[in-house]
């Protein structure tokens, strides 16, 4: 799926790496390894590869979440990979600050998270073929919607208030994106919104989203978010795209994500008008972190629908392919039907599909 409308390929690409939090490190590694190996072996560019420094090593040694240093590394950067982040270790002080990954969609814009989902052979839902485009810079999640601080605020010790932001320039352009998608998937696109009782908010929604099927004939579902959920779990393949405010979205995904196989192997991209940043679904997992069973695929699916979006569509798709080949081939314990494979088993199978190891 091309997940930009034009693309822009780069003759080198210089691409960043957060190895992130819990098992963060034990699937950034080979995702790193997987990218440089399909973009050599599909005839991409060279890649250089550039660390970041974010989450609680960043807070430890600068006091910031996310360094002004970093930041400025950031802009340069044609892309990036982000481990997952376990903000809730984090000591208190730092926990008041963005999340990370919060803190990069916010500062470089990136509003479109477009997670996609393929069922596999002994999923609920084997035939499922979905992509959730979610905003992700405002909506109901309270910490990036304020100049300053949060908009999770405690009013009194009892009663704690939880502001979403919804602008209509937001609205518009995760809605046009949403349908370009649908467009090119040849389908209807699905709007999940909750207008019979946020009808200022989620209305918004649904008159970007009916401006927008005027103008270009997209065929539009509106779907209340309760009844979509259901309507997902009893009819899975009756929704092809679906466009969602920040945290309906997010829901959503991890739905459609189990259903179609397992979330560890769920990929998504954050995309604005000028970065992209390459982010698996699922969180940082610490109850497993050291075990060795992790399941890269979910990162690995991200980062090959960043080399997607940069443009070079053959390195993107050879990854993708290898990862599907690893998937049936090679199952982790998260998978259908409870593999044995650990986290490096799982790695050398792609990089097998890809043309050995670097």
């Amino acid at each position: 799926m091309n997940t930009t409308p034009e693309g822009h390929r780069t003759s080198t690409l210089t691409l960043g790496y957060w190895p992130g939090e819990g098992i963060g490190p034990e699937i950034v590694e080979p995702t790193v390894t997987a990218v440089t190996l399909a973009l050599r072996h599909h005839g991409g560019p060279a890649v250089t590869w550039v660390p970041l420094l974010l989450g609680h090593e960043a807070y430890l040694q600068t006091g910031q979440i996310l360094p002004d240093g970093t930041w400025s590394t950031v802009a340069g950067l044609d892309g990036w990979v982000l481990g997952p982040h376990d903000n809730a270790s984090y000591p208190a002080e730092a926990r008041a600050q963005q999340n990370p990954s919060a803190a990069l969609r916010v500062h470089a814009d990136l509003w479109a998270n477009i997670r996609p989902v393929r069922g596999v052979p002994g999923a609920v839902a084997p035939d499922m073929d979905l992509v959730v485009v979610r905003e992700n810079t405002e909506g109901m999640y309270a910490d990036r919607n304020m100049y300053a601080g949060s908009g999770d605020v405690m009013v009194t010790p009892d009663v704690a208030l939880a502001i979403g932001t919804f602008t209509r320039h937001g609205v518009r352009r995760i809605v046009r994106r949403a349908g370009q998608v649908a467009a090119e998937r040849g389908g209807p696109l699905t709007v999940a919104h909750k207008a019979n009782v946020l009808a200022r908010s989620s209305g918004m929604y649904l008159e970007e989203a009916e401006a927008m099927a005027a103008e270009t004939g997209v065929e539009l579902r509106p779907v209340h978010i309760d009844a979509l959920c259901a309507d997902l779990v009893v009819h899975p393949g009756r929704h092809r795209t679906v466009v969602a405010e920040n945290m309906f979205g997010d829901i959503l995904s991890d739905l459609t994500a189990a259903l179609g196989g397992s979330l560890g192997a769920a990929g998504s991209i954050n995309a604005g008008d000028r970065a992209v940043m390459a982010q698996a679904a699922h969180g940082s997992a610490p109850d497993i972190a050291g075990l060795g069973t992790a399941n890269p695929a979910g990162l690995m699916n991200s980062a090959a629908m960043m080399l997607d979006h940069l443009g070079h569509h053959a390195a993107a798709d050879g990854l993708a392919a290898a990862v599907r080949h690893a998937v049936t081939h090679c199952p982790t314990p998260d998978l259908v039907g409870a593999g044995g494979a650990g986290t490096r088993e799982f790695s050398q199978a792609v990089f097998a599909q890809l043309g050995g190891v670097v």
